[in-house]
Parts: C-alpha cells; structure tokens; sequence
C-alpha cells in the first residue's frame, strides 16, 4: 500500500494520520508539489484532479482524503472509527462535509496564504475559521465529536485546525478544541502535522 503525499499538505496528512493509528503496513511516496509533479502525467494517471493525497492499494486506487478514510475503515472492518448505525454515519458525514467545506475556506485557506502565498482575502478567511471553529467549540461535549471514542470525522478535521495558527488563526479562545486537540494527539500511533515557523506559529 502507498500513500502519495506531501508533508506540509493537511489533505495528506489526514491519510497519513489514519494510516498510523490502523497500524497497518504501507510506504509514503512524496509528491514535489513545488515541481509540479502532481500535474506530470504518470500521477494524473492517478488521480486526474492532480492532487495529493492519493492511496494505492495494490492497484486500487483511491483519490481525496476523505474517500480514503472512509476506504481504511471498511476494508479493515474498523467500525469503531466508521460505525453501520445509521445515525453515526449521518453525523460522521456531517462532519466530513465541515472539513471539505468549511475548514478548506476557513483555517485550510488561511494557512495556504501564508505558507504557500495562495491569493486569498486573509481578514475573511480568517473571519470563516474563527465561525467554524466557535460552532466546533459549541458541538464539543464530549472527548472526541461523536462521543467518548474517536471516528474518522475527528481524524478529518484535526490537521487543518492544529495547525491553524500557521494561518494566523488564533486557537487559544477555544478550550475544548485545544483539549480535543490534544486527545486526539495521545491516540497510540499518532504522527504529527508538520509545523512550519510561520504566522503566529513563527
């Protein structure tokens, strides 16, 4: 199994992450977004949106992070991270939603103009992640988003919001993110989001 990815990609990350906490054997294969290999032809063979992360399973391949969180899950019977009650799927999806939605125009963009100079508003990207992140504060009544146990929709949204303050996004006024955060950070086979020196990280 190989994951194409890039290190400083919160996409990839997510898939990295999961990855690590299954426990399950695979090879990292990094994509030089900066030499645009991600447009060269053998990776648009891939995944022809040109972008990373991308799983390869033995010649399934699986495009978009949270397609292959939802793939791990299922192939590895892990109900504990993607439960069948109807309900708890809903609300995972839900949450799925957020982190292709809310957090990409929200902390995810604020943290590409700083760290890849996207051409973005800074104050209203800024403005969508402190919203997002007051109704993730608000939703937080337990450990993790669904309860007492982590599901893929935690490993979906926690690299985007750890590394916020790239983005000069300030996480300090939201407690029980930061403590999620940091639950999620205890799991056995968590791999870190790499930091960069930048924003009000610097």
């Amino acid at each position: 199994m190989k994951l194409y990815h890039h290190p400083l990609s919160g996409h990839a990350h997510r898939a990295h992450l999961f990855l690590s906490l299954l426990g399950v054997p695979y090879d990292l294969v990094e994509v030089d977004l900066a030499a645009g290999a991600h447009k060269a032809p053998d990776f648009l063979k891939l995944n022809p949106f040109g972008q990373v992360p991308v799983l390869d399973d033995n010649g399934t391949v699986i495009a978009d992070s949270s397609a292959i969180l939802v793939y791990l899950a299922r192939k590895y019977g892990r109900t504990d991270w993607l439960p069948e009650e109807a309900v708890a799927v809903a609300r995972i999806q839900k949450w799925l939603s957020v982190a292709s939605g809310e957090i990409a125009y929200g902390p995810c963009a604020a943290r590409l103009v700083t760290v890849f100079g996207a051409d973005f508003r800074t104050d209203e990207v800024i403005a969508r992640a402190h919203r997002i992140l007051a109704l993730i504060e608000a939703e937080l009544h337990g450990s993790f988003l669904l309860g007492d146990n982590p599901v893929i929709a935690d490993v979906a949204l926690y690299s985007y919001i750890a590394n916020a303050p790239e983005g000069n996004v300030d996480i300090s006024a939201y407690p029980r993110v930061r403590a999620w955060l940091a639950r999620i950070e205890a799991l056995p086979g968590f791999v870190g989001f790499r930091k960069t020196k930048i924003g009000l990280a610097a």
